[in-house]
């Protein structure tokens, strides 16, 4: 059975300026999308969902989807924020939906194998998805809560043009997640530490080698099930909340810590990068470019 991959690609860009998820950064106007899509057909992916919303469908269809077409077959799913459970409803004053997890769960009625989930706007590297690739593709749909991530050192992925949001993991001896925490302003400090806002207001440090999620998943579909759980749980608690969000490294660390769920915490040769703020887009541009003169990928990915 081949994995699924499932890429979200909903976000708004506000701290970028824009749909970054569209932005042409390779040498022939390829967006990290393509780069990701291109890495997964040649790992094993079987099938790619979007989860877009629904205001640049069109253009998301033009510019995006076409490209792909008698390569791997696509699917698009939509976040919105009104999607709730009854008897919820959304509040009138918000204006985004409800963080990553919330988008996963726009794939639930057309994802029925393993699937990995990723960023749009972060390229993760051919070795990671491979390295997840091989991993899905031993699971069947009787391997329930039993799940994966490849995690990145938090050193190499942050941005030196502001804050940043990571899932700050613990892991146990045998390789297993044992826990982890959604920081959602992790920074430099003006002496050059990586550090986040702790409990109390003080800055607490993070060493450059300490593993952090960059939404690079692995799940079977029961994940869906316990997603829906989770988020009636946290809809009892936080629906009128407009700055509360409901993320992935949450409702998985729930799992972890409620016994449904084991984490594999797989490594990877690969190096991450992506854009969060308009000045990283040159960094990226260059090493884009890099990489197609090294000759990792191809000029024309898919012609």
């Amino acid at each position: 059975m081949k994995p699924t991959l499932l890429v979200l690609a909903a976000g708004m860009g506000s701290r970028y300026g824009g749909l970054k998820q569209l932005d042409k950064l390779g040498p022939q106007g390829q967006t990290i999308m393509d780069y990701s899509i291109y890495d997964a057909l040649k790992a094993g992916f079987g099938k790619v969902v979007f989860v877009i919303r629904r205001d640049f469908e069109d253009q998301f269809r033009k510019e995006v989807l076409s490209k792909y077409e008698g390569f791997i077959p696509v699917e698009v799913v939509f976040q919105d924020k009104d999607d709730l459970p009854e008897p919820y409803v959304c509040p009138t004053d918000r204006t985004r939906p409800w963080g990553t997890n919330h988008a996963v769960m726009a794939g639930r009625n057309v994802i029925k194998e393993p699937f990995a989930v990723i960023n749009s706007d972060d390229f993760y590297g051919f070795d990671a998805f491979r390295t997840l690739a091989e991993y899905l593709s031993k699971l069947s749909l009787s391997h329930k809560g039993r799940y994966c991530m490849v995690a990145f050192q938090v050193g190499n992925t942050m941005s030196p043009n502001g804050y940043v949001s990571r899932g700050v993991c613990s892991v146990e001896d045998d390789g297993r997640l044992k826990k982890i925490i959604e920081r959602t302003k992790i920074q430099y400090s003006h002496d050059g530490d990586i550090v986040f806002g702790g409990e109390e207001g003080a800055s607490v440090v993070l060493t450059p080698d300490t593993p952090v999620s960059m939404n690079f998943w692995g799940f079977t579909p029961d994940y869906f099930d316990y997603s829906s759980r989770e988020f009636n749980r946290f809809l009892t608690k936080y629906h009128d909340r407009n700055d509360k969000e409901f993320f992935i490294p949450s409702v998985v660390d729930k799992l972890i810590g409620g016994g449904d769920a084991t984490v594999d915490v797989l490594t990877t040769d690969s190096q991450w990068f992506g854009v969060t703020y308009p000045g990283d887009r040159q960094g990226v541009v260059e090493r884009l470019a890099f990489l197609h003169n090294e000759g990792f990928y191809p000029d024309n990915m898919f012609s």
